[in-house]
């Protein structure tokens, strides 16, 4: 049983990290920010951080771990397929609103697209878990996808799961900071960002909590012992698995 109370103390901080990244987003850009608007101005580039944030890492994450939940094990894995699935949409399509966000903001104030490297890495995260979605939902829930298919795409899916994270992880993280030079010059009432302002000491706290976060996460899915027990394996603990699917 300590292996399984050791992931549950995990995925208990996974969760609470998680909300804390959300909430962390949302009172920069409300409280040090001004608020939320769709209107082209800055109000409205600050959805951006809360929804990639929200979305690509959070929401992700909490999707990369429903396998991970002692309690879905020696039950059928169609229903947590299908939580995984539609979590990782809901996460998808926070992204792309995140980043319409930002793409109107740019182009109503004429300012370059796609000129950071921020944006880059941001960008291919958001590419990469779109084409990691179709290929999941046509390998995995698709009842005529071959199993000789999913056999092979399997390890790539965990394997582009864990690289999609950490791009998510660097994006965000670059953008924090990206958006701190930005606007800490130490002109328009404010101080530069080397003095370590409130904003800038709230927003770098945000990028620590984001970091540790997705180091949980990348922790339980790579620690074997917390995987979903092999459903041919009698171990009687997670009885009766007999009936559980292969993949």
């Amino acid at each position: 049983m300590r292996p399984v109370l050791s992931l549950s103390l995990c995925l208990l901080l996974c969760f609470a990290l998680g909300l804390a990244c959300v909430l962390l987003a949302c009172l920069w850009s409300s409280r040090f920010r001004g608020g939320f608007q769709w209107d082209g101005s800055g109000l409205e580039f600050n959805w951006h951080p809360v929804l990639m944030t929200s979305g690509l890492v959070v929401m992700y994450g909490y999707a990369s771990v429903v396998y991970r939940v002692p309690l879905t094990w020696g039950r059928s894995k169609l229903p947590w397929k299908l939580l995984h699935s539609g979590l990782m949409l809901l996460a998808l399509l926070l992204s792309v609103v995140g980043l319409c966000a930002v793409f109107d903001v740019h182009n109503k104030n004429n300012i370059p697209n796609l000129y950071s490297l921020h944006s880059w890495v941001g960008l291919s995260a958001v590419l990469l878990f779109a084409v990691q979605w179709v290929a999941g939902f046509a390998g995995f829930l698709l009842p005529c996808s071959p199993v000789s298919f999913r056999k092979l795409l399997k390890p790539l899916h965990v394997w582009l799961g864990g690289s999609i994270l950490s791009l998510s992880i660097a994006a965000c993280v670059s953008g924090i900071n990206e958006k701190l030079i930005f606007v800490l010059k130490g002109d328009n009432h404010t101080q530069p960002y080397s003095k370590l302002p409130p904003e800038a000491l709230f927003a770098n706290s945000l990028g620590v909590v984001i970091v540790a976060f997705g180091l949980v996460v990348l922790r339980i899915l790579t620690n074997k012992k917390w995987q979903r027990p092999d459903p041919q394996a009698q171990d009687a603990a997670y009885t009766p698995l007999n009936q559980e699917e292969n993949d």
